[in-house]
């Protein structure tokens, strides 16, 4: 059987993208030179172009043409409780986190429903930039029950929290309850994230709990969707 135009236009493509022929952050030559290029229709350039963005390879943004995307991703564990600097660490990429804010408030009614909590109860708020490589790629959006963790400061948060918690507070975090959606970009998050264009965030919601069952801390943090491949392991019951 005859391979289509459109596929063998896309495969050849998706090659020379993995191959680093095609530079990652760069543009792809635009619908014109590569109708040229294959002697073929704009329209089944448009084919191949639309299955190398499904896939992965290109991010076509309006008035840019189709960017060439970085194919590594972090493998980020769903059902692990980790910390960025445990992940970063791992990676063996240079990384940093930069408090955005950090401030005691009384919770909202939203809050008091995601931590249990009342009115007169106070919580701790961190929003934390992670940057990796350079580029800023997870908003991280925290607040803890301050009864809980008292005495987070700037330079905690800039290291690692859990770290905190558990060899300083001597608390052990034991579960968490995840949530993961897609969702288009706050305007925070275009000011915040080096989005590059991107028109969508991937949001991880979590309830994290102590070993007695308190609730610790809610948590949002928003992932540039290019840079992650979120991983489990599942083993079916019988």
């Amino acid at each position: 059987m005859k391979t289509n135009k459109y596929l063998a236009i896309y495969q050849e493509i998706s090659q020379q993208i993995e191959k680093g022929e095609f530079v990652a952050r760069k543009q792809l030559p635009s619908e014109h030179e590569l109708a040229e290029r294959y002697k073929t229709s704009r329209e089944t350039i448009r084919k191949a172009l639309n299955l190398l963005a499904q896939n992965g390879f290109i991010q076509k943004i309006r008035g840019k043409g189709s960017i060439v995307l970085d194919l590594a991703k972090f493998d980020f564990p769903v059902s692990g409780l980790v910390s960025f600097k445990e992940l970063a660490s791992k990676l063996g990429k240079p990384w940093k986190t930069v408090v955005h804010e950090l401030e005691t408030i009384a919770p909202d009614v939203f809050l008091q429903n995601e931590l249990n909590l009342t009115k007169n109860d106070t919580v701790r708020k961190v929003i934390r930039i992670r940057e990796i490589n350079g580029e800023k790629i997870i908003l991280d959006k925290d607040f803890f029950n301050e009864k809980l963790v008292p005495g987070l400061t700037k330079e905690i948060c800039e290291d690692s929290i859990y770290e905190y918690i558990e060899k300083e507070l001597g608390l052990t975090i034991s579960f968490a309850k995840k949530e993961i959606i897609v969702e288009e970009p706050t305007e925070e998050d275009q000011i915040l994230l080096s989005l590059n264009g991107f028109h969508n965030v991937v949001v991880v919601k979590n309830h994290v709990y102590l070993d007695d069952a308190s609730l610790l801390q809610y948590t949002e943090s928003r992932h540039r969707p290019d840079k992650f491949r979120f991983v489990d392991f599942a083993r079916r019951n019988h």
